[in-house]
């Protein structure tokens, strides 16, 4: 039986573990794109869920891809948690004040040319959410005990500018959590369970 994942046990994994220990699925390089994403956790009875939206259908890059509201850092943006939090306001409609940042995780570099930091965030469990239309098709949640099992994770190969790469998928409740999302989740639970 897997055990209940409550904030508190998060936060004591995540201050056991050292972020050094992180190797980066892409390598890193000169002139990524910095963005940030809001990993946002809310307390259930059942322990904590993970919130994810599904991008709308008709935009440019990602289109109907599972992801975390986040978005490009802008030079209005005060830091990445900045950031992160401006664009979760703006895509479900949570502002700032509604989110404990928890904790910020090492930055994850995608092969289309940025550098992700995930900021993890508790939400209140009676928040509400209000999708900007235009971006976001879905507000969902998925129980973080399951993603952070990493046996629950696929590795895939998909062709990227004339070579063969292997990104992370994880298989959820029907939906397909893959790319840089499913590869922040499985570096969160690599922190987490790495005590294991």
């Amino acid at each position: 039986m897997t055990p209940v994942i409550t904030l508190e046990v998060l936060r004591s994994r995540l201050q056991e573990q050292d972020a050094s220990v992180w190797k980066q699925e892409w390598p890193s390089h000169a002139g990524l794109i910095e963005a940030a994403v809001l990993v946002p956790l809310i307390e259930r009875p059942s322990g904590l869920h993970v919130v994810l939206t599904r991008r709308a259908e008709h935009l440019h890059h990602h289109a109907g891809q599972i992801s975390f509201p986040g978005g490009r850092l802008e030079e209005d943006d005060e830091s990445l948690t900045a950031a992160a939090l401006r664009e979760t306001a703006e895509e479900v409609g949570v502002s700032a004040g509604m989110i404990e940042v928890v904790q910020v995780l090492p930055a994850f570099s995608t092969p289309s040319g940025f550098r992700i930091t995930p900021v993890l965030g508790s939400l209140k469990p009676d928040v509400c959410f209000v999708p900007d239309p235009f971006e976001v098709a879905e507000i969902f949640e998925v129980p973080l005990a399951f993603v952070l099992q990493r046996e629950n994770y696929q590795q895939h190969r998909i062709c990227w500018q004339g070579g063969v790469r292997h990104v992370h998928a994880v298989p959820c409740r029907g939906r397909f959590i893959w790319g840089a999302t499913a590869g922040i989740l499985n570096m969160l639970a690599g922190f987490v369970r790495s005590g294991d």
